[in-house]
């Protein structure tokens, strides 16, 4: 299949009609990065992005997926070679934090927090969106990719043969066509693809998010002066740092910092318990936090003038029948799916379908058969996406939950860190043989996280919770802490293939714990003396050494 790289030293304007190899709709984290991983890959590609918005975007910009955790942080620094930029335009990120509620939610410090003192082995970042997109819009510019901004899109015209697919769009009052031989969906919710081709599928999540930003840094730190409470995280581990989490019954809020000063304000809930409509404009949304979460409405109202704009969106969660067709075309981030914001996975999608799509036009460029490539690629993509859906469908009613909800945490953050994480940080993700080798590891882990999720569940609705105070440093237990180390440390095949191994065993021996804990009770267990494995995980003992009870 040949190739025609364009001139890219001609404006836009200049041009009726042109081609291109590869055609991405969407110029936002998805596109953007996506071209860059091609150029990357492929340097004789040609490459033309084509977005509705104009650059320089906004920093600040209005958009979700701001906090990234381990998969994607080491999608953008390693995979994408953007380290230096995260280091020095972006903000570290002092893990995921949460707080649960206590006495009407008043005065932080009385609250149960579970988070880490200090930065964990694994870097993430928060992401201003608005200055990254700039900056990845700048860097395709430099690599030979056209960038076509201020551009709507009038057509999609898919091939059913062996011959180009057309992009039809307006600028500037002009109509253009660019055809190519691979076209990629990443216009988010736009779902262009997906409604043209009936693609789409009802999620069973169904939870809703109004969210804002303020032009002033929102510091969680400053909200108590009590002493202990702010020796326990401050100066260079400051909690601003995290991604924290206010939580609640059937809801949970976002506090997110942003490197331009700006700080992220998002409030999450389940229909069923919150409805959307109790906080879809700006005024209901801090009235909303004024009744459950009223010390975070009260700072909130102090800046209020600096509030820099708001949205709302009604059931965010969204599934897609298949993401990758041997036909040339493609979904990408949430053109394709979306899960739920939580634990911060959707940059984590983004890398995984990204990487899969450069291994598709990677393969075909190089003259191999699509068909059988595109068939695990979606498999393997959506398996992904539904087995992580078991994590939060139905599973809202537990995050006021003081005694499961940070077992399920901890649950959360292993199972992560030991399958879909651990696999792509060692670049196995699309090496079949392999894969096919760990197959029956993966399946078992899988299978034990239905079993888990289920188990967290049936135990929440059986017992009634007690409100705890305490802090808990996520990284005191030892497993936790070696699963995420071991995303910093090269593996060969071999030592792949054993990790994950003893990955599935620390998984299974932390079930078993975990079980244990909650069948005894949190406040009054101690390791079992019957097995050392277990007690090596020091459950029971980091509630009680963090001062956890009623």
């Amino acid at each position: 299949m040949g190739s025609s790289r364009m001139n890219t030293g001609v404006e836009p304007g200049h041009f009726e009609s042109e081609t291109a190899d590869v055609a991405i709709v969407g110029g936002g984290l998805a596109g953007l990065s996506l071209a860059l991983q091609l150029r990357d890959t492929l340097d004789e590609l040609s490459i033309v992005v084509v977005e509705k918005s104009t650059f320089p975007v906004t920093e600040a910009a209005h958009k979700v997926g701001e906090s990234t955790v381990e998969l994607a942080t080491h999608y953008f620094a390693n995979v994408l070679n953007l380290r230096e930029h995260l280091s020095k335009c972006q903000l570290p990120k002092l893990g995921l934090r949460f707080f649960f509620g206590k006495d009407g939610n008043h005065s932080i410090e009385d609250r149960l927090e579970l988070g880490a003192r200090e930065f964990p082995p694994a870097p993430s970042y928060q992401l201003d969106r608005g200055r990254f997109e700039n900056y990845l819009s700048d860097l395709c510019r430099e690599r030979g990719i056209r960038i076509v901004d201020s551009a709507k899109v009038s057509a999609l015209e898919l091939s059913e043969e062996e011959g180009p697919h057309v992009v039809r769009y307006q600028r500037n009052s002009c109509e253009y066509t660019l055809s190519c031989t691979w076209l990629v969906d990443a216009a988010g919710r736009a779902k262009l693809l997906r409604k043209q081709l009936g693609l789409e599928k009802e999620s069973m999540h169904k939870a809703s998010s109004a969210w804002f930003r303020l032009g002033v840094e929102l510091d969680v730190n400053s909200w108590s002066d009590q002493e202990d409470w702010l020796d326990y995280n401050s100066g260079a581990t400051s909690r601003w740092y995290s991604t924290n989490h206010l939580m609640g019954a059937g809801y949970w809020v976002w506090l997110i910092p942003l490197s331009s000063g700006a700080t992220s304000v998002g409030i999450v809930a389940e229909e069923g318990h919150h409805p959307l409509s109790e906080f879809n404009t700006l005024e209901k949304a801090i009235s909303w936090l004024e009744r459950h979460e009223p010390q975070c409405a009260r700072k909130i109202r102090e800046v209020q003038d600096t509030v820099q704009d708001f949205k709302a969106l009604k059931h965010y969660s969204h599934d897609c029948h298949r993401v990758y067709s041997s036909k040339r075309w493609c979904l990408t981030g949430e053109a394709g799916v979306f899960l739920d914001p939580f634990y911060s996975p959707g940059s984590d999608f983004i890398a995984l379908s990204n990487t899969f799509i450069t291994e598709l036009v990677k393969k075909d460029f190089a003259g191999q058969a699509l068909p059988q490539s595109v068939a695990f690629f979606n498999d393997l993509y959506l398996s992904f996406y539904r087995n992580t859906a078991v994590i939060f469908q139905g599973q809202y009613e537990l995050f006021g939950n003081h005694e499961v909800m940070p077992l399920k945490i901890v649950w959360d953050f292993a199972t992560y860190w030991a399958l879909v994480a651990y696999m792509f940080v060692h670049d196995r993700m699309c090496d079949f043989e392999t894969f096919l080798e760990v197959r029956p590891v993966v399946e078992r882990i899988g299978a034990l996280n239905v079993e888990m999720e289920q188990f967290f569940v049936d135990w929440h609705r059986a017992h009634e919770p007690e409100e705890k105070s305490g802090r808990i440093d996520l990284l005191d237990v030892p497993s936790l802490h070696e699963l995420n180390a071991a995303l910093v440390e090269p593996k060969n095949r071999e030592e792949f293939i054993r990790g994950l191994s003893d990955n599935l065993q620390v998984l299974e021996s932390l079930a078993e714990e975990i079980r244990m804990t909650l069948e005894m009770g949190s406040d009054s267990l101690a390791p079992s003396a019957e097995s050392s494995s277990l007690a090596s995980l020091e459950l029971s003992r980091m509630f009680q050494r963090r001062g956890v009870g009623v």
